[in-house]
């Protein structure tokens, strides 16, 4: 039984390398289906079922200490490879089928909330706040509104539970239906001409990039651990409401400050995003690591409420492509870039075809933009529906 923080940090990131070593090393299906940033939390949260560490002083200083400092560091570095000056280059139809999709989703979550509200604990509309980030961005936006509207980790376990079982059946619905896509786009009446051109475009600009180095690493951290800092003592001075906390302007501050840089010279330095998705999950694993599947009582109901969501997503979503003649490329890419980010939107994007794998992950990037925002706005609307 573990009782000091160093021992304590020490096991989950041992944890948490694991699980990443044996994604690369096995390339096992499962893991198409459910990230390890998934199987991360589920396998931490099961160490904390089983007490193999205790909630000791020294323990929780640890977790807060680096809970607390990573988060607007992550924050920061995920999004520097979102370039607003790229994602606008993308085409008018393709950012219209992004926001239409995240439009959707919000409003699936205002729409299931409203109806099964009555059914769900107190103050249940923080966890779908928290997934609805996710839902429209990825799971560092998740993470970030579990800080900002101060979410127990013990309520994080339905959020993520959602997030891996109604995602994953939604991935292999969106590839079953790549098959049917000329058929789909006929009857939209969508034409496809732009698409190739942008995906050619893009993946030109990939290849262009620098190799990873330690002068980019260093100069990355040392950016992301200022970012860090500053935003943390701004935000003691900035006002608080019930909704703004000083959690909520320390995760604005830190999104606004990446949504800047990504258009400087710092956004050049390769490695953001492995050193983002490093610190992501550390964060996911020390959440996971305050939870208990014990506390899971009312999981069927989340997972079928979440089914409900994508259903209402999907019904407006099959409306728009018929209103404003959208192919099932751009459709699948722009829910899958909301609903899974980064992980999946580039999975789907390469059944269609390898040279559009770019536009898949921009309009990932796209989705960690709005995510915190977005979220943030459907967590205020389900707060006023739970009243």
């Amino acid at each position: 039984m573990i009782e000091n923080g160093l021992l304590y940090l020490t096991a989950i990131i041992l944890i948490a390398t694991v699980i990443v070593y044996s994604e690369k090393k096995t390339q096992a299906k499962l893991f198409e289906y459910l990230p390890s940033i998934v199987i991360i939390y589920f396998v931490v949260m099961l160490f904390s079922t089983f007490g193999l560490w205790q909630k000791t002083d020294s323990v929780t200083l640890t977790y807060k200490a680096v809970k607390s400092n990573l988060l607007p560091a992550m924050i920061f570095l995920m999004l520097l490879s979102a370039d607003m000056r790229e994602i606008f280059k993308l085409g008018k139809k393709m950012l219209l089928t992004f926001f239409l999709a995240s439009l959707s989703i919000a409003l699936g979550f205002i729409g299931m909330f409203t109806l099964f509200h009555p059914y769900f604990a107190e103050a249940s509309w923080k966890p779908f706040a928290a997934l609805s980030g996710s839902w429209m961005g990825g799971t560092a936006n998740m993470v970030a509104i579990q800080g900002a509207l101060d979410l127990p980790d013990s309520a994080m376990g339905y959020t993520l539970l959602i997030d891996s079982i109604d995602y994953a059946i939604w991935v292999m619905i969106l590839l079953a239906l790549v098959p049917f896509a000329k058929t789909f786009n006929h009857w939209s009446k969508a034409d496809t001409s732009v698409i190739d051109e942008v995906g050619e475009r893009l993946a030109l600009k990939e290849e262009a990039k620098d190799p990873v180095s330690i002068t980019s690493i260093s100069v990355l951290i040392a950016a992301a651990v200022a970012v860090s800092y500053v935003s943390q003592n701004i935000a003691l001075y900035l006002p608080i409401t019930s909704f703004l906390t000083t959690t909520t302007w320390i995760v604005i501050l830190a999104t606004l400050a990446g949504i800047v840089f990504a258009m400087t010279p710092l956004a050049k330095r390769a490695g953001a995003s492995t050193l983002a998705n490093m610190m992501l999950y550390l964060i996911v694993a020390l959440i996971a690591s305050r939870a208990n599947f014990a506390e899971l009582t009312e999981a069927p109901l989340y997972i079928f409420a979440g089914f409900v969501i994508i259903a209402i997503h999907v019904v407006i979503m099959v409306l728009f492509a018929k209103l404003f003649k959208l192919d099932l490329f751009s459709l699948g890419v722009a829910s899958l870039a909301n609903i899974g980010g980064v992980a999946s939107a580039p999975i789907l994007a390469s059944a269609y075809s390898k040279a559009l794998i770019p536009i898949g992950v921009l309009m990932a990037m796209m989705g960690y933009i709005v995510g915190t925002f977005a979220g943030l706005m459907v967590g205020k609307v389900l707060e006023s529906i739970a009243v």
